[in-house]
């Protein structure tokens, strides 16, 4: 019988990488995002590999992920891969000069959001003493940066979460996966930048950045591994970095 896997921010970077990844291996896939478009047309692409299964929700709206959730119907309710990819950078300053909107931004989507998505799931893997729950942090929530501390702040919780799962969750044969990424090329950075295309595209200059598909590749690996073993927490860089915020570029 084929897995179903659940992941959240599909429509772009690491999420949509994943659920390309995922297809190749025939997992049914629930694929959620905010961009209807963006969905459909990833639904299109992979329908052909596999059965695929649509939500349109933001994890920040509490309601809006328990109404999605729930509707899906029995067969795909056995969620047994849940990758929480969906998340957000807004602004890079100060915190004397940091916009609330910002920080709200960061903590419901990086925290609360995965938090939301999560609680609904957990308790049915729970109930089949089975599950595999991957979360994205980043090497941001390894070590604080200058003008990042609130997203810094929100990575250490995915990570201090991630830990706190494995610690709940394995008597139950759960396993837990945090990866934590460096440098990936995504819109990561025109979303922190407000769509600044330029500066956004001066973040990866001098350097050969990880790609979405080499983080999916981590995840894939992590699924596959053999079932006595748990991938518990992975950092991830660039070959030319070594530090959130140490790259050296040609």
């Amino acid at each position: 019988m084929k897995k179903i896997a659940l992941i959240t921010g599909a429509t772009s970077g690491i999420g949509r990488a994943t659920a390309i990844k995922l297809s190749e291996y025939g997992y049914h896939l629930i694929l959620c995002g905010r961009r209807k478009e963006r969905l459909s047309d990833l639904e299109s692409m992979l329908s052909r590999n596999t059965t695929i299964q649509t939500l349109i929700f933001d994890v920040r709206e509490k309601s809006q992920v328990q109404q999605q959730l729930g509707s899906l119907s029995d067969k795909w309710k056995s969620i047994d891969i849940l990758v929480n990819c969906a998340g957000n950078a807004h602004g890079l300053s100060t915190i004397q000069a940091g916009d609330l909107e910002d920080w709200d931004a960061m903590i419901d989507g990086n925290v609360k959001g995965l938090l939301y998505v999560s609680r609904f799931i957990i308790p049915q893997m729970v109930e089949r003493r089975s599950g595999h729950i991957i979360n994205i942090s980043s090497v941001a929530g390894k070590q604080t940066y200058a003008n990042g501390a609130v997203y810094c702040a929100s990575k250490a919780a995915v990570e201090s979460i991630s830990e706190g799962m494995r610690l709940d969750l394995t008597e139950y044969g759960i396993k837990v996966t945090n990866i934590a990424p460096g440098a990936v090329r995504t819109e990561f950075s025109e979303v922190r930048f407000k769509g600044d295309k330029e500066r956004a595209k001066k973040v990866y200059e001098g350097f050969e950045p990880l790609l979405p598909e080499d983080v999916a590749d981590m995840i894939a690996y992590a699924i596959h591994a053999p079932e006595r073993v748990t991938i518990g927490d992975v950092v991830m860089y660039a070959k030319a970095q070594s530090a959130p915020t140490t790259i050296f570029r040609k």
